[in-house]
């Protein structure tokens, strides 16, 4: 007979399928959810990757969320929503559907109001999470309800200026909202600023929390609790920077209380209680260790924000394939060293994203050249500009995506003025398991309209090192767009090119179809050229388009002149992009040439397994964009015959 004492122990984190069950547990029984919580995070993202040093983080914070308010009807907004992980486990999106996170048919890496009713607030991009609790704590007081607002949001969301916009507006908006300020201390890389030092300084010192706690008690002994509670509040307004630095968020209006030990579920419980009962908006400063319960993420938190997948025994990421060719962020860091060591004029600037643009070599070869302004991106830019004034030569390596945030600082204050700033947008194309908050699908259409601008990209890596050398020399705004993850493996010049603005590259003549491909299209475009003649011997041509503004109308008006099918290829979206440019040079010059754009389509690409996956689904694979230039060579060949009939 099997022994009873031997099976297994089911898990409590088996039996949560939403809020109710968490608050149902026994306080005691808290800590085995954390465990288990924190073994579920490491291994789901130890095979699909993910987040996992914010939300090893959180899980004490999230549970006792959980046990203090009642989503949805109270509301939870995450700053950014990368640490949302917990939340997800806790609101019926365990088993199975979690265990694909980031993956096709599974959860999504952050919160979108689409995946469940618990999730108030898709984010994707830092700093969001106090204007739109701002929004629906005053909304709430407009419809008469009585529903708890909290924003979670972390230490480095106030070096955002979109945070500090949203402080700036709290009292002059709601009297109810609660801010949860979650200090880890990092954002990717380690924070940056006046507001990390004096966060750190808050919280390495209890004296403001000492004298808090000791003149309120004192108050509340008095009988008319009302009116010296108001007293209370007036006296510490006005005496309080006497006897220590002043809060900075009490100097805005809100109640700040802190900092609580996040991994402490009795202080955590005791303060988000008290809370509630509060008739001003309050801060709460809650210390949280970023990696907790993974010793590898402790040690190497900026690895470990954003992990691909790793071993969970040791930490050690699973390496790539022996001989795999660079990633495009390591060739464009190295090449930028390479020249920044012969000219001090150039500097590199990120906005809190070292390792993932490629700048932590610029960092390492040359700190004095090498800037990260923290999660300010529109500051990165306009902090450029002025630089670019003194005869600096400023590069800017921000994520596409992330670059749509600095817009107006693009047009308004460098391409105006028409300063030699060269902005690198990574990640440019899909970012398959992040999702639509991170795919940079839309940079050329809100790029091309720019006066002044130069805008590429390159279809390999030498071809990158050319353009950010080309791009150094030109003395005007320059952007260059590439892909996430690995390059060709084609070998880097010993000496750069300097490219001819605005001219194109053959790769093979055509008389049928000519594709003009931009990119990592190119490669696509050369296996579908080949494909065509082989299956079906027709001619076809292949152009990479390497500068999208300006384009080479020249020799797209003498292949429009004598080929009957143009085809354009782009990793970006129809709309306005690359095949955009071409139309419009071929309106402009009365051509009537047939031309396919191929591109995604008008709608925000959901998170998939892989950019294969994303392409099929979206018919932009292989097959796909062969079948579909091959029917339109066969209707164009028809029309003309009819024609000729």
């Amino acid at each position: 007979m099997n022994d009873p004492s031997s099976a297994p122990v089911p898990r409590l984190l088996d039996g949560i399928r939403g809020p109710a069950d968490v608050k149902a547990l026994a306080p005691g029984q808290l800590p085995q959810l954390a465990s288990e919580i924190r073994a579920e995070l490491i291994a789901v993202t130890a095979k699909n990757g993910g987040h996992i040093g914010p939300n090893l983080g959180v899980v004490e914070l999230t549970i006792a969320l959980h046990r203090v308010f009642s989503t949805p009807t109270d509301q939870f907004v995450f700053d950014v929503a990368h640490q949302g992980y917990v939340h997800k486990l806790l609101t019926g999106r365990g088993g199975e559907f979690f265990r694909k996170l980031r993956q096709t048919g599974g959860a999504g890496g952050f919160l979108a109001r689409a995946e469940s009713p618990h999730d108030s607030f898709g984010a994707g991009h830092a700093g969001t999470a106090l204007s739109a609790a701002l929004g629906m704590a005053t909304a709430r007081d407009l419809r008469g309800t009585d529903e708890h607002v909290v924003a979670i949001c972390g230490d480095a969301a106030f070096t955002c200026g979109i945070t500090l916009e949203a402080l700036n507006n709290v009292v002059s908006s709601t009297k109810r909202l609660i801010v949860i300020l979650n200090d880890n201390e990092w954002s990717i890389a380690k924070n940056v600023g006046a507001i990390s030092r004096y966060l750190n300084r808050l919280s390495m010192s209890p004296t403001y929390n000492k004298l808090n706690h000791d003149v309120e008690e004192f108050f509340k002994s008095f009988p008319a609790g009302v009116e010296m509670n108001r007293v209370y509040h007036k006296w510490k307004r006005e005496t309080k920077d006497f006897f220590m630095e002043s809060v900075l968020f009490e100097k805005f209006g809100l109640r700040y209380l802190g900092p609580v030990d996040g991994h402490n579920f009795e202080a955590l419980n005791r303060t988000l209680e008290f809370a509630t009962h509060c008739d001003i908006p309050v801060l709460i400063h809650v210390l949280t260790k970023k990696g907790k319960g993974l010793e590898a993420a402790v040690n190497s938190p900026e690895k470990f924000h954003g992990a691909s997948p790793y071993d969970p025994q040791t930490g050690a990421s699973k390496q790539a394939a022996a001989g795999a060719p660079p990633n495009y962020q390591d060739v464009f860091g190295q090449a930028l060293v390479r020249f920044a060591q012969a000219d001090p004029t150039i500097v590199g600037i990120t906005g809190a994203m070292p390792s993932g643009t490629g700048l932590s070599h610029l960092a390492a070869a040359l700190p004095k050249q090498f800037f990260d302004v923290g999660i300010a991106e529109e500051h990165a830019v306009i902090f450029a500009g002025g630089l670019a004034t003194k005869g600096i030569k400023p590069v800017c390596a921000i994520y596409s995506t992330f670059l749509q945030r600095s817009y107006d600082p693009i047009i308004h204050d460098i391409a105006l003025q028409n300063l030699p700033v060269t902005f690198c947008l990574d990640r440019a194309g899909l970012s398959p398991n992040d999702g639509p908050t991170h795919h940079g699908l839309f940079d050329l259409t809100y790029l091309r309209c720019v006066p002044n601008a130069t805008v590429m990209q390159p279809r390999h890596e030498d071809e990158l090192v050319d353009m950010l050398h080309t791009s150094l020399q030109l003395g005007s705004p320059a952007f260059i767009r590439y892909p996430r993850g690995a390059g060709t493996g084609v070998k880097i010049k010993d000496q750069p090119a300097l490219l001819p603005i605005g001219h194109a590259e053959v790769l093979r003549e055509g008389s049928n179809i000519m594709l003009w491909a931009l990119g990592p299209m190119v490669q696509d475009a050369l296996k579908l050229a080949a494909r065509l003649e082989a299956e079906e011997h027709l001619s076809v041509g292949v152009v990479n388009a390497r500068f999208v503004k300006p384009l080479d109308r020249t020799l797209l008006l003498s292949h429009a002149a004598c080929i009957p099918l143009l085809v354009t290829m782009e990793d970006h979206v129809v709309a306005g992009g690359f095949g955009s440019a071409v139309l419009e040079v071929l309106q402009e010059a009365d051509c009537p040439v047939a031309v396919e754009r191929i591109g995604w389509p008008d709608k925000f690409i959901e998170h998939g397994s892989s950019v294969d996956v994303l392409r099929a689904a979206h018919g932009l694979s292989p097959d796909n964009i062969y079948r579909r230039v091959l029917d339109r060579w066969r209707n164009l060949s028809t029309e003309r015959v009819e024609a000729d009939v």
